[in-house]
């Protein structure tokens, strides 16, 4: 089980996408309000530097229009943006965290030891069991290859992040058919005004899958809730934590 209070609030980026509420996405400030705010998950973006440092990062560039993927860790933190390893070490403990892995074209060309997938499963190999994990990505090549390397298996929790376009029955299959532990629906897509969420939800759970939405609003967090969802990712947290604990 991935999510053992459910549903889990998930701090989209933090403390929410973008930099609206005060704290720049994929910050560490933005991490510590986050979890100040009342979420018991983080979710952050993945990507790798010039020099094989794993940071979080959302875009392909940097502030200045620069690929991430040309600049050192080093080059980086000159633009604010840190290093997975950073943040891993400044979350409280029992702080769940999300990553969402970006992978580039780069890892295509590159040996297979500097490749995205490789960064990560080093990364996990130190990380697993100090806290609960779960890696998604919208490139299903990365929780395969994680799936595979046995001393990973079961101590991380594995998901596909689904497209805004894919209807949920094909991204919940296609997780159950990958043998992964999640799927990770987009909100838009998963029918919250009529049946299809709770019978989604439902089947899922029957295959052994937990879902997580993204991005929720509040309401529609309520919603996904009453349908069974296992984990809400969401930029406004503190509404989503009051409008899951009101009693109407």
């Amino acid at each position: 089980m991935i999510f053992d209070v459910k549903p889990a609030v998930v701090g989209h980026r933090g403390f929410g996408s973008g930099a609206a509420r005060g704290y720049r996405e994929n910050s560490l400030e933005s991490f510590h309000a986050a979890v100040a705010g009342g979420a018991t998950w983080v979710e952050l973006d993945v990507r790798r530097s010039s020099d094989d440092e794993l940071v979080v990062w959302h875009d392909p560039s940097t502030p200045d229009g620069l690929p991430v993927i040309t600049r050192t860790a080093r080059q980086l933190a000159a633009d604010g943006i840190v290093t997975l390893g950073e943040v891993l070490a400044a979350l409280p403990a029992g702080v769940g965290v999300n990553m969402d892995v970006k992978t580039v074209l780069d890892d295509a060309r590159d040996s297979d030891g500097r490749r995205t997938h490789a960064l990560v499963a080093g990364a996990l190999g130190v990380q697993k069991g100090t806290r609960p994990l779960l890696v998604s990505s919208f490139d299903p090549s990365v929780p395969l290859s994680l799936r595979d390397r046995t001393a990973l298996a079961g101590e991380v929790g594995l998901g596909l992040i689904t497209s805004q376009t894919l209807p949920p029955e094909h991204g919940i299959a296609a997780a159950v058919n990958l043998g992964l532990d999640a799927a990770c629906v987009y909100v838009g897509s998963l029918g919250l005004d009529g049946g299809g969420a709770a019978r989604a939800i439902e089947v899922a759970h029957r295959a052994g899958l937990e879902v997580m939405t993204w991005t929720a609003t509040p309401s529609e967090a309520v919603r996904a809730a009453a349908a069974g969802i296992d984990a809400v990712c969401v930029d406004d947290i503190a509404g989503t934590v009051a409008a899951l604990a009101s009693p109407g």
